[in-house]
């Protein structure tokens, strides 16, 4: 990741590759906006941004010589739109703005970033942008193909109070969140061959240890000690693949802890569909249907990294879904942990079972609260696009995770649990079925999953569009792995520390 430092210095006099400043529009045309720039540079920019075709909407990045009066080799002019009324800008559109314009800095070394911050929550945003924007994955080109790729290896932020206990920690917890995010980005984006339960399971340590996660304890599951477990969804998902499925469990409990949260990720390393065999065509994106223990694992490290006052446990359901000769079939009934049936269906609708095993191993170890995120369902797509996932789940604990998606910058909208939907998960054979109808997919899984957490307060997010971007980058989101829903996890366990 970048290495991110603060500074006090006029922007213009710091040697960089690049300098980044903001443009807005206006009524009057095309402001130039930036921490300690001088006026006379902002007067020239201002002058020239008509003839550039500078209009300062956000998303707009355009790069020109920086002259004379300016350090640096570019000057990077990054669009934020239109001003709030009171003068400022969103922290989500300082976000987006930095990581745009640090974006397509790849194969840079070097850049200042100078966008108006006016407190140190306004430079976290920057901050975090810019950091989330310094992203390639890279591991598996040849040397050449990757330096032209690599993002900006320094950043420098420009802001008058450097200094400030307040602009440190914003600084710093933002590295902390960029590190989460950009490791969950990383596993999704892993090859299928070399991300597999077990060596996700060795990841998750290697994640703990090496990232300064002190105090979280890692036990791991393997599929012996599923199958003698009761662990019937993890088991039977797993069972067409030479390579057993996993329970990994992270631990963190520090001490006077003020609440106790889970959080189940489903990490399915490849999804072929299993017997009920997926189309051809897109199945390689299915190496992100392991989007949400990603998550999961890099959220216990940021909240231990962060030192939260909040005990975590996160479960991370791992399996291969194949069609091998022992694969699971339709019509199969398994028993999950905790003793309840399940008649399978669609061997496709695979990631409820093995997040259904997990659910109640956080119910069985006492949680407050029980969080689930997932890649989960097409109709997820469907329902809302790429960009926007769901949240579903007992009212309140629905609407704190909406708020802290918002607080943020993550796009979750809240989707109801229609009681009538239930009927339809109705088995002749077993106490449910794991698929109901066609209509309401991702509701009738949020009601497959709701049958495991008992009395719990819950909630369940469906991170199947955003979690893999399949399309052009944007803002601070890079093609592939996105990392979505670490930010809205660590939101909501700052927001209960702080409760």
């Amino acid at each position: 990741m970048a290495d991110l430092t603060l500074t006090g210095k006029n922007p213009t006099t710091l040697t960089a590759d690049a300098l980044v400043v903001g443009t807005c529009s206006t009524s009057d045309g095309v402001a130039v906006v930036a921490d300690q720039l001088p006026a006379a540079v902002v007067e020239q920019l201002e002058t020239l941004a008509p003839r550039l075709g500078v209009s300062g909407a956000l998303g707009e990045v355009r790069t020109v010589p920086a002259g004379k009066d300016v350090a640096a080799d570019v000057l990077v002019l990054t669009g934020l739109g239109e001003r709030e009324p009171d003068g400022t800008f969103a922290h989500e559109t300082l976000r987006s703005a930095a990581g745009s314009a640090v974006r397509s800095l790849a194969g840079s070394d070097s850049a200042v970033v100078a966008l108006p911050a006016v407190d140190a929550d306004e430079l976290g945003a920057v901050a975090e942008g810019a950091l989330l924007g310094a992203y390639a994955y890279t591991a598996y080109r040849a040397d050449q193909a990757a330096a032209k790729q690599a993002p900006v290896a320094r950043l420098q932020l420009a802001t008058s109070f450097a200094r400030s206990a307040e602009a440190r920690t914003a600084a710093a917890r933002a590295e902390i969140l960029a590190t989460a995010v950009h490791g969950t980005r990383d596993l999704v984006n892993t090859p299928p061959n070399d991300l597999f339960p077990a060596s996700f399971a060795d990841a998750a340590k290697t994640a703990v240890k090496e990232l300064g996660a002190k105090g979280v304890k890692v036990t791991v599951l393997d599929d012996k000690q599923l199958a003698a477990g009761g662990y019937g969804g993890l088991t039977g998902v797993g069972q067409g693949s030479t390579r057993g499925p996993r329970l990994v469990k992270l631990t963190y409990a520090p001490a006077k802890a003020t609440g106790k949260v889970a959080l189940v990720g489903k990490g399915i390393t490849f999804d072929t569909g299993g017997i009920s065999i997926k189309p051809a065509a897109g199945m390689d994106s299915m190496k992100s249907d392991m989007a949400g223990a990603a998550a999961v694992l890099h959220t216990v490290v940021a909240a231990a990294r962060l030192g939260l006052p909040v005990a975590v446990t996160g479960y991370l359901c791992l399996a291969e879904n194949m069609p091998g000769g022992n694969a699971q079939r339709p019509a199969d009934v398994v028993r999950m942990r905790g003793g309840k049936t399940v008649e399978v269906l669609n061997t496709d609708a695979e990631g409820r079972l093995v997040m259904a095993d997990g659910l109640v191993s956080a119910v069985e170890d006492g949680h407050d609260t029980v969080l689930d995120i997932a890649t989960l369902t097409g109709a997820q797509m469907v329902a809302l696009g790429k960009r926007v996932s769901a949240v579903m789940g007992a009212d309140s604990v629905r609407d704190e995770v909406k708020v802290a998606a918002d607080t943020v910058g993550e796009r979750f909208w809240p989707m109801p649990l229609p009681e009538e939907l239930a009927e339809g998960l109705r088995s002749k054979t077993a106490d449910i079925a794991n698929v109901g109808e066609r209509w309401g997919g991702m509701l009738s899984a949020g009601l497959f999953l709701r049958e495991f957490v008992g009395e719990t307060p819950w909630a369940h997010l469906d991170i199947a569009g955003p979690s893999f971007n399949e399309s052009g980058a944007f803002g601070y989101t890079p093609a592939g792995g996105t990392g979505v829903g670490v930010r809205t996890l660590l939101g909501f366990l700052e927001a209960r520390a702080a409760s």
